[in-house]
């Protein structure tokens, strides 16, 4: 048996003035692209803004739907809307921000599973790692360096081959 560990390393910054002044321009559109989140049911909203290669900005925000789990969540309308409007762009840098009723949001939030497993094929698909910046409202800002540490062992298109 052979045991074997993984880790990566993230930067962590006390606020959104830390951060360079592209990267705060970034974190704060998510904040107010958050506004453009359809949640009636969940009650939270959370919007994600990307410059890509090309210099490019898309946003995204969750889209919720009666038929659950039909929703889609702030990062994969994201992609979605960069690979259709610029296909083959990659995103350089994508900045997710939420808000929920009755929750406070002074800390990051990270990508759910299907959205992981989304950003990591998108960064594979272009060869382009995808820098994010997660933060909320308030409070402390994570900074990842590719999307791709987000998932450790991914299921990858090199599986099906």
């Amino acid at each position: 048996m052979k045991e074997t560990k993984f880790e990566f390393n993230y930067k962590v910054y006390d606020s959104i003035e830390e951060l360079d002044e592209q990267e705060q321009w970034l974190l704060n559109e998510a904040r107010e692209v958050t506004a453009n989140a359809y949640a009636p049911y969940s009650h939270f909203q959370v919007g994600a803004v990307a410059r890509l290669a090309n210099g490019e900005i898309i946003t995204g925000s969750n889209q919720e739907n009666a038929s659950f789990p039909v929703g889609l969540c702030a990062e994969r309308v994201l992609l979605a809307s960069a690979s259709s409007v610029f296909p083959r762009v990659p995103v350089d840098v994508i900045a997710i921000s939420y808000k929920g009723e009755g929750h406070a949001s002074d800390h990051p939030i990270s990508p759910c599973g299907i959205c992981r497993q989304s950003l990591q094929e998108f960064e594979s698909r272009l060869g382009h790692p995808i820098k994010m910046i997660l933060g909320g409202m308030t409070g402390v800002v994570y900074v990842i360096d590719s999307a791709k540490l987000l998932l450790p062992l991914a299921f990858t298109s090199e599986e099906l081959r």
